[in-house]
């Protein structure tokens, strides 16, 4: 246990405790997005690529080189989408995990270039050449390039490298930086041929111009990828160079390896961690992320006029693996990503209660039963010839379960359970790792929230590793987008994960499951009346695509109509003396809200979600539909002289404009409770109330679109 007081880390220790007394090595990593929530910039906005945004970037590793003095900072590339024209631009930290230095050359410039006069870099490129001789590999110069001009072609194995370009067109290759990533993946052929040219030059354009830089070649193990920075780090020394930046393709890593990098996206900075062994690891690096980027300026949220918290704009996903690609734990245990599959189709709260506002068929994670019917019947056929096979090996197991992992226009990556790494031939250089992402997450508020949630997920591997915890896959029908949509359903859903965890040794204790329950991000309001207490939450909404999957995929975005909303309310006593739950009645527009009854934590409680149209959009579906600014509520009974009027406005109540953008979420919170409004009127001046349309109705919610065409009817 750890020696502190805080009952979350004591919780995260046990839990650790617990998952590694189990015996499979879970590592576990993420994906968190941080951005400039006070810019109206596109690049803050919508936009991958933008001016700002190099220069943040390399402050956030600069803060993160300060924690990790004995790093090397790596320029290589990051994932490029279709139709876009160029690579997008990837910063990374190199180091060893046992704290060893590996880098013992001068800085890189970072935010501010050091211009080197060009006389030095002769002297950089001989000195390297001697010291990769002593180290038993050849070189020899080649004198041409169209950008970086000084070069070295290196073989490891010591034999003769190749000198003429005229003989070797490889050898005057443009900067691996300089064009777009073919569709085929970016391969290094003159290193898997075995030699490796480095090309040495001064950094003409972007953060550090002016600078001498060095671009690497590809490097298949890690052992001569660190022989090579330690020969580079000293030559670079030897001939007086201030500074330099590495470049080039990216590098191998294995377990003693810890790779960070941070990469542009859109609205966003996107940091793809590197993996920690347990939980308790991973908090301390995330929180010391979480902290270096705050002191920059960056935030894990944005916050909206109104008050309402948005996520950062790229989502937050996490990742499991092993510490190494044959050590995963899914080639360990070939049943647990069969068994995960079907425990996650069993519980919808993996999927929605800490997604994005963005979540259904369309989304950027669409649960296996959100795509094509036929397909998901096959995913059935599919899981149930894994079980009764002999173990599959890790091709195999890719090739059973990839064709089932996309979403319905076939996009990989695009997936709530993510396996283009986990054996993946056709992505190339990253594509057999071991690795399963889990997209089904907004960016975490906190630290503390996200290493619970890497919690959640190793507890869960663990307990489906050696255990058949899920029965086969569930058809769920309208109740998915239904119940499901209401978080006190989904809060239900995850407490029997919970207990499922606890069941197997695996718990994940109070402060962790408190955690995980309370969403500081979602909207929420209270009121009390007579004893009895009505909460308003935000609840989830499926937004339908506007036009065809297929045709949005060239361009890396798809255009849906997320003009509705849904809010959940929820009824139940605070005072043995209030009158009895089942004689309230909750009006909206004339018309009575048949609410559901059910057992909640606070007892007996009657609920219901309210679908309204929030805003009209410039694109989208019915047009003619006007927007709902107001959401106007009427709670009374029999028995209590008054009622209450409730109002819940998108705005400030008044109409009036905001000043600016919250400063703060104490701030938010305040912009927040002031758009509910209420006023105790007379029962006997409510007007007659009607029964709802039955179009109006699902099992679990009321969509008030339809009343407003009722009403016109």
């Amino acid at each position: 246990m750890p020696s502190t007081n805080d009952p979350f880390e004591q919780d995260l220790s046990a839990h650790d405790q617990a998952v590694a007394a189990a015996g499979l090595a879970i590592w576990a990593g993420a994906e968190p997005t941080f951005t400039r929530r006070v810019s109206s910039a596109p690049e803050w906005l919508s936009e991958a690529l933008g001016e700002d945004k190099p220069a943040v970037a390399l402050r956030l590793v600069a803060a993160l080189l300060a924690c990790h003095p004995r790093a090397v900072v790596l320029r290589t590339l990051g994932r490029q989408y279709a139709g876009e024209p160029e690579p997008r631009w990837s910063f990374g930290l190199y180091e060893r995990r046992d704290g060893a230095p590996l880098w013992l050359g001068p800085p890189d410039p970072l935010s501010k270039p050091v211009p080197v006069d060009r006389e030095h870099l002769p002297g950089f490129r001989d000195h390297l050449a001697q010291r990769l001789a002593g180290r038993g590999w050849a070189s020899v110069a080649v004198d041409a390039g169209p950008s970086l001009d000084l070069r070295l072609a290196a073989r490891l194995d010591g034999s003769l490298a190749p000198a003429d370009p005229g003989l070797e067109p490889r050898l005057a290759r443009a900067s691996v930086h300089a064009a777009a990533i073919p569709p085929s993946g970016l391969d290094d052929d003159l290193a898997a041929d075995g030699t490796h040219l480095f090309a040495i030059g001064v950094l003409t354009e972007g953060p550090g111009a002016g600078c001498p830089c060095i671009e690497l070649p590809a490097f298949a193990r890690v052992d001569d990828f660190l022989a090579c920075l330690d020969a580079v780090g000293r030559s670079a020394t030897q001939a007086g160079l201030p500074a330099l930046v590495i470049q080039g393709f990216p590098p191998p890593v294995d377990a003693r390896i810890s790779w960070t990098t941070i990469t542009p996206d859109p609205a966003v900075i996107e940091v793809n961690q590197a993996p920690y062994p347990n939980a308790t690891l991973f908090l301390a690096a995330t929180r010391e992320l979480h902290r270096v980027a705050e002191e920059i300026g960056l935030s894990p949220y944005r916050l909206q006029f109104n008050g309402t918290i948005s996520d950062s704009g790229g989502g937050g996903q996490f990742t499991l693996g092993g510490p190494t690609p044959a050590a995963s734990p899914f080639f360990v245990a070939p049943a647990l990503l069969p068994r995960l599959i079907r425990y996650v189709n069993n519980h919808p709260a993996l999927s929605y209660l800490f997604a994005p506002d963005y979540v259904g068929s369309s989304s950027q994670s669409p649960r296996t039963d959100e795509g094509v019917r036929e397909s998901f019947q096959e995913l059935d056929l599919t899981l149930e010839l894994l079980h009764r096979q002999p173990p599959a090996s890790p091709e195999r197991l890719w090739q059973s379960l990839s064709p089932f992992l996309t979403d319905p226009s076939g996009n990989p990556h695009r997936s709530e359970l993510n396996i283009e790494k986990l054996w993946n031939p056709y992505l190339h250089g990253r594509g057999r790792l071991g690795v399963v992402e889990f997209r089904a997450f907004r960016m975490s508020l906190t630290p503390e929230r996200a290493a619970a949630t890497v919690a959640l997920l190793r507890g869960m591997a663990a307990m489906l590793a050696a255990q058949e915890k899920a029965p086969r896959l569930k058809h769920w029908g309208d109740d998915l987008h239904d119940r499901f949509a209401l978080p006190f359903y989904l809060l239900q859903d995850l407490d029997v994960v919970f207990n499922d965890l606890t069941a197997s040794g695996l718990g994940l204790g109070p402060a962790v499951q408190a955690m995980l329950r309370d969403d500081p991000g979602r909207a929420r309001w209270a009121v009390d009346f007579q004893g009895c207490r009505l909460e308003i939450d935000k609840a989830v909404e499926f937004w339908p695509l506007v036009g065809d999957t297929a045709s949005q995929e060239g361009g890396g975005s798809r255009l849906v109509d997320a003009s509705t909303a849904r809010l959940q309310v929820l009824l139940h006593t605070t005072d043995a003396t209030a009158p009895a739950l089942d004689g309230w009645q909750l009006l909206t527009k004339g018309f009575e809200i048949p609410l559901s009854s059910d057992e909640g934590p606070q007892g007996m409680v009657r609920l219901k979600g309210l679908r309204y149209r929030d805003f009209v959009p410039w694109l989208g579906l019915h047009p003619g539909l006007e927007a709902q600014a107001t959401v106007s509520l009427v709670l009374t009974h029999p028995a209590v002289d008054d009622a209450l009027h409730i109002s819940l406005h998108n705005w400030r109540p008044d109409g009036a404009p905001y000043p600016g953008l919250p400063d703060d979420l104490a701030e938010a919170a305040q912009r927040r409770a002031e758009r509910l409004v209420m006023q105790r009127v007379p029962r006997t001046n409510l007007p007659p109330v009607a029964a709802p349309p039955q179009t109006a109705l699902t099992t679990h919610s009321i969509d008030l679109r339809r009343l407003s065409v009722y009403q016109k009817t």
